[in-house]
């Protein structure tokens, strides 16, 4: 069975989820810092305003916050954190999965590029995918997805002591009291 968008769907690139609860806001697509400079440059290139914020930190030492960002996230264009700026869903183009054309589909991020695997051993597909809901099982045709989450995983691997998670302050209106800004020491 091969993995491919339901036909307009692009859910994935649409809806963002609090992570891991309310009070963090919602997370943006993950980018690797070696990744942020050319997700920049794209934007620049198509005149779209983005917005990157930190992601994961870590530190040797316990203080205010991390000394080293290792993962970034892209933030939705909508105020609540939703719909990727680089999601083309005024064009009637297609991406080679179906869904709407991503501006970026040949560069886009590793975090793009693993979906819709979450988890690699074993073989974890998102729930919330339309073409996972209906194939109800593991696609056998996986592995370039598989590779990508690996290589992510293997970024996030450190020896420090300490690991930051960065609260976005982005979500729903309905959550405003809820939702913070800033670095939390994971615990």
């Amino acid at each position: 069975m091969n993995f491919e968008c339901v036909r307009d769907c692009s859910k994935c690139c649409i809806e963002r989820e609090y992570y891991p609860t309310i009070k963090f806001g919602k997370i943006g697509v993950l980018i690797l810092p070696e990744e942020k400079e050319k997700i920049e440059l794209h934007a620049k290139n198509y005149n779209l305003k983005i917005t990157i914020l930190p992601r994961i930190g870590i530190s040797h030492e316990k203080s205010e916050g991390p000394t080293k960002i290792i993962a970034y996230q892209l933030m939705g264009k909508e105020s609540n954190g939703n719909t990727c700026p680089f999601l083309d869903m005024e064009n009637n183009e297609r991406s080679p999965h179906g869904g709407y054309k991503c501006k970026i589909y040949q560069e886009r991020p590793l975090a793009c590029k693993a979906y819709p695997v979450i988890e690699s051993s074993p073989i974890v597909l998102d729930s919330k995918c339309k073409f996972c809901e209906s194939c109800g099982s593991t696609a056998t045709n996986v592995d370039q997805e598989v590779e990508s989450l690996v290589k992510i995983k293997n970024k996030m691997i450190t020896d420090t002591t300490f690991v930051w998670r960065y609260a976005t302050g982005i979500g729903d209106k309905s959550y405003k009291n809820e939702i913070t800004t800033g670095w939390f020491l994971e615990i």
